[in-house]
């Protein structure tokens, strides 16, 4: 079982900068492959980011690409997502996600993801 925690969320002006944090429990959170999801209101749950178990494989939204970075640190059990030249359209709830299921690859699929954060909001202004 993994709790995932996340961290970072707040009200930020357009081109701003906001960094998430998502802090596992489980001593097997280095063997996931870890993402980051997003639900703005009204629109379903869409893939952001993701990362495989060891760092070394990313992959990223189109409209995000250039201005998120996704990032893992093995040793402190936590996964962050460095979000630059924010803008309104960003704005959303934001949830980190494991996937446990030792995949070669990583997914973007939010079906292949078994446990979920609770979520944290980010808010971009114009």
């Amino acid at each position: 079982q993994v709790q995932l925690v996340e961290s970072g969320g707040g009200l930020v002006q357009a081109g701003g900068s906001l960094r998430l944090s998502c802090a596992a429990s489980g001593r097997t959170f280095s063997r996931y492959h870890m993402a980051w999801f997003r639900q703005a209101p009204g629109k379903e749950r869409e893939f952001v980011a993701v990362i495989s178990w060891s760092g070394g494989s990313t992959f990223y939204k189109d409209s995000v690409k250039g201005r998120f970075t996704i990032s893992r640190d093995n040793a402190k059990n936590t996964v962050y997502l460095q979000m630059n030249s924010l803008k309104p359209e960003d704005t959303a709830v934001y949830y980190c996600a494991a996937d446990p299921s030792f995949s070669v690859v990583v997914n973007t699929n939010s079906q292949r993801y078994d446990y979920w954060g609770q979520g944290t909001q980010v808010t971009v202004s114009s």
